[in-house]
Parts: structure tokens; sequence; C-alpha cells
């Protein structure tokens, strides 16, 4: 006789699912209809959740989609750094033409804005979005520069940390500021100016 008895549900696979689903919500809306206007009613509704199950996970807004976007450039992967040819220009250039496509590019855009405005103000989402993501993208830079150093391409004095910041201020200034466009000629000319600054000492 077969059994009646109810299958248990699988609460950690329905969880993963909602999960998803709400992070999936934050950058579509957040695309939609900026961060100002993104809320977390709107992102429940888009999700399939009740608004309780947000923030029995997040506290904010802004939390979620801190996740949301971690998960996003996770799935690009930092891990694989920059790649090494032996040309370290020509390296930092392809490098910094894809950020700056990726930075002009509105579905990555939008997300990128809205943490990094909402940061200004909020200390504790600032440290997150820091350590999260831009300390990683940072380091993939001082791995390249400390393969140029061993390599006699780079002054093995050079603070490389400081260095990368000098190599990638102008960028983030520029995208923050929408001073100007964020061109393959524009990073290419970031690069050159940057690598005599820091080439070996005669």
């Amino acid at each position: 006789m077969p059994s009646t008895t109810a299958k248990t549900p699988d609460v950690s696979r329905r969880s993963e699912r909602s999960r998803k689903a709400i992070l999936r919500a934050s950058m579509e809306l957040v695309g939609e209809v900026g961060y100002t206007k993104l809320t977390i009613e709107a992102i429940a509704a888009r999700a399939g959740v009740g608004k309780q199950t947000i923030y029995r996970w997040w506290p904010s807004k802004a939390a979620v989609l801190l996740d949301a976007f971690t998960e996003v450039v996770r799935s690009e992967d930092y891990q694989a750094g920059i790649p090494d040819t032996g040309d370290i220009e020509a390296d930092l250039k392809t490098v910094l033409r894809a950020t700056a496509d990726e930075f002009s590019d509105a579905a990555f855009e939008a997300p990128y804005r809205a943490l990094a405005v909402a940061s200004a103000a909020d200390a504790e989402l600032a440290e997150q979005f820091v350590r999260r993501l831009q300390e990683p993208g940072l380091e993939v830079y001082i791995a390249r520069l400390r393969a140029g150093q061993q390599a006699g391409q780079i002054d093995p004095d050079l603070d490389l940390r400081l260095a990368t910041e000098v190599l990638l201020g102008p960028f983030q200034q520029r995208w923050l500021n929408r001073s100007g466009p964020l061109t393959h000629e524009f990073a290419d000319r970031l690069v050159e100016m940057a690598l005599r600054a820091f080439a070996p000492r005669a």
C-alpha cells in the first residue's frame, strides 16, 4: 500500500530560491527606477516574497543591493587577476579598457553608483563596500604591479598600494562625477602616464 505521508518541504531550497529572487529583483529594479525610488516593498513584490522575508535577512535596501552586486562581481571572478603577458603596459591597458566598458554598461553602472553614493552617508555600508568590492579590485592591480617589480619594469621601492590608487583615482573620479566619458583612449593615457611615474629610477 503506497505511503500517504506528505514529503517534508525542503526549507533550505525554498529559502535559497527566495534569496536569489530577492537579489535578482534588487538589481533589476535599481536599473529601472534608480536607488532613490527603490524600496523593500518593490523588491518583495518583484521577487514574489513578503517584505518581512527580506527584513529577516537584510536590514536595508542598501544591504540587499550590496549582496546582489557582490554576487555579480564574484561571478566575474576577481581571482582570475590581470593577465601577465610580460608586457605590463599592454596588460594594464587591456584590463582598464574592459573596466571602462563595464562602468559604461547601465546594468553594472546603476547598482554600483547607487552603492557608492549610499556609502557616502552610511559608515557601516561604506566599510562593507570597500572591503567587499573596492579592496578585491585594488588587489588585482597591486598583484600585477608586484609582478612588474619582480620583472624589473617597476621601481622596486614603489608603494604598490599608493601606486594603484594613483592609477585608478582619476578613472573613479571621472566616473563618479560624470565629468567625461570613460573611453579606451582615456584608459590608455592613464596607464601610460602612471607607468612613466612608476618606472625604475636611472
